[in-house]
């Protein structure tokens, strides 16, 4: 591609900014230097890893500055395209940050279910390592970790920082996040305000099991006259009895923290509190904790390879 610039001959873009006859041509022509000089001076000044966490309904992702700050977090509808799902947050976390130049990351860590299907990940890390790396990393002093995610739930025990032990309920939807979003669903609204009714409400009980024979129940308690923020109140009920009852044997000991998209319920939070007898930390923002261990694993490998 060739441009003209005044008495200048067309040269190519990647010319030098003046003619033969030593003129200089215009401001335009210094734009690709300019940006090539900048893009160098940030990469040599700090260098950025990123950690994507493909979940079942949302793609999560944070950015990470070597010094192990936050620099963004974003995250967008799971498509049935991972990879593709994968990259728009990776775009998405960089426009966030504010980086107008293409900066790749220094290296970049996939978890979640769909963590193998990322072709541009240096690693993949099992979920279970992800939040429990993101909890510690948050509240230092943790030993139990709750998630709640879209596709299943799970109880992690953590020893010096590894996970020790763990329980997953990835068999039914009853008890996740995905069983909430389909009652939602049914009383035509989202989750965060389907959670938001059932705050201060007596819990109807919701006594099956079977994801789909609950929703079942609740379509003929409605037909009953139950009151949909009852109804409401006890599926949050029925999900943190669920979670005691995967807990088991090693019910929460320690700092326990409370994890994925659920956990950004405040009344989801307050009953699984009831439930277990136990004070729950939440992060500020817990959709991203699996996101967050993600990446410190890349941190960790960056820091390993140099």
């Amino acid at each position: 591609m060739s441009a003209l610039c005044g008495s200048c001959e067309p040269v190519s873009r990647h010319s030098p900014p003046w003619n033969a006859n030593g003129q200089h041509c215009s401001f335009a022509f210094f734009l690709p230097y300019l940006f090539f000089i900048v893009g160098n001076m940030i990469s040599k000044s700090t260098y950025y890893v990123a950690g994507i966490d493909i979940g079942s309904a949302e793609t999560k992702g944070v950015l990470l500055a070597e010094d192990s700050t936050v620099a963004a977090c974003a995250s967008k509808a799971t498509g049935w395209n991972h990879a593709e799902s994968a990259s728009r947050v990776l775009d998405a976390l960089w426009l966030k940050h504010g980086l107008s130049l293409p900066v790749a990351p220094e290296a970049l860590v996939a978890t979640g279910y769909g963590r193998i299907s990322v072709p541009f990940a240096d690693k993949t890390v099992t979920e279970l390592s992800c939040h429990g790396r993101g909890a510690l990393h948050l509240f230092p002093e943790v030993r139990t970790v709750i998630d709640i995610g879209g596709q299943d739930s799970k109880v992690i025990r953590l020893d010096g920082g590894r996970v020790r032990d763990f329980v997953m309920n990835d068999k039914c939807a009853a008890g996740t996040g995905r069983f909430v979003q389909n009652v939602a669903t049914l009383f035509e609204t989202d989750v965060a305000a389907f959670c938001g009714m059932a705050e201060g409400q007596d819990p109807c009980p919701i006594t099956s099991m079977c994801a789909v024979f609950a929703e079942t129940e609740i379509i003929s308690l409605l037909a009953r006259g139950k009151e949909p923020s009852s109804i409401a109140s006890g599926v949050l009920h029925s999900i943190a009895k669920r979670i005691r009852a995967l807990a088991g044997r090693f019910f929460p000991v320690g700092e326990t923290v409370f994890s994925g998209g659920l956990a950004r319920s405040r009344e989801m939070g307050r009953i699984l509190e009831e439930e277990l007898g136990v004070r729950l930390n939440v992060p500020k923002h817990p959709q991203y904790t699996g996101a967050l261990g993600a990446a410190l694993f890349a941190l960790e490998r960056v820091k390993e390879q140099s």
